[in-house]
């Protein structure tokens, strides 16, 4: 592992990192934001999905996590949302290939080779982060914004007991049934639509996945809502399978980062609160 740079912020440390990823078959980057309460020994685990175009950095810069990460002594690991470089796939498109990974693991030419996000934020970079950080991986949770939401939901939902709790921001929460998802599924995952129920929120829930509770907010002018993000049917099937899921319909506030830094330590501290029990 390759140390990128190092910050100090609010008592603690931003890092970023690069290694070479035998998931993705690529080096891969990503930031972790250490706190000072790390000094006394190792903190919970908070992984934050970013979105389509994005990299660690967008978040690193604009979701101002740092000073509730460390009055909460929580560590938070942002990962890449793809792999990159001159032999990896990819589209002309901002919604497919670099920066639009979609957290699945691809079966389908050309990405099968490298396009293995979902094993990469779930085994291999968990497993880097263990080696190398003073993380206590008994206590991890997960949250996103828009793709990264649409991940972190089916992360967790796949994974039950691995994370005491998930949040999302704006998640794309049934991509099976939006242009977004249905254009990535089909690329990645091939056109046998079944495949794509594993990687979609709603429809996990509906064949039964479960965790106990969901916090999502959502910028009721956001220009994504009715055609992308429409989390109706993510509603209901919660309703449905007992998932006490709460739906913060935020008035005025859009897709940005600016939306999403408001409301970054709201979703900090509620985490905290479910890592720290017991």
């Amino acid at each position: 592992m390759e140390t990128v740079s190092t910050n100090r912020a609010f008592e603690g440390v931003q890092g970023v990192y690069r290694h070479e990823s035998a998931t993705c078959g690529c080096p891969m980057t990503f930031a972790v934001y250490v706190p000072p309460q790390a000094k006394d020994g190792p903190c919970p685990v908070l992984w934050y999905l970013s979105g389509l175009t994005c990299t660690h950095a967008n978040v690193m810069e604009k979701g101002e996590y740092r000073k509730a990460a460390a009055e909460h002594g929580v560590i938070i690991v942002c990962p890449d949302t793809s792999p990159r470089g001159e032999t990896i796939a990819n589209d002309e498109a901002y919604d497919l290939g670099q920066g639009a990974g979609f957290y699945v693991d691809a079966t389908e030419a050309p990405w099968a080779p490298h396009f293995k996000m979902y094993s990469y934020v779930t085994e291999e970079l968990p497993a880097l982060i263990a080696a190398n950080f003073p993380a206590d991986m008994n206590r991890q949770a997960i949250f996103g914004h828009s793709m990264g939401g649409h991940g972190a939901l089916t992360v967790a939902l796949k994974n039950p007991g691995t994370y005491r709790s998930v949040s999302a921001f704006a998640p794309i929460t049934n991509p099976i049934a939006v242009p977004w998802g249905q254009k990535a599924l089909a690329a990645y995952l091939g056109p046998d639509q079944s495949a794509w129920r594993a990687y979609d929120a709603t429809a996990l829930v509906e064949d039964g996945s479960k965790v106990p509770e969901i916090l999502v907010d959502q910028g009721d002018t956001d220009n994504f809502l009715s055609q992308q993000l429409d989390p109706a049917a993510f509603k209901t099937a919660c309703e449905t399978a007992g998932i006490a899921l709460t739906l913060n319909m935020r008035p005025g506030y859009d897709h940005s980062y600016y939306f999403i830094s408001t409301f970054m330590a709201d979703h900090i501290a509620w985490h905290a609160e479910r890592l720290t029990k017991g």
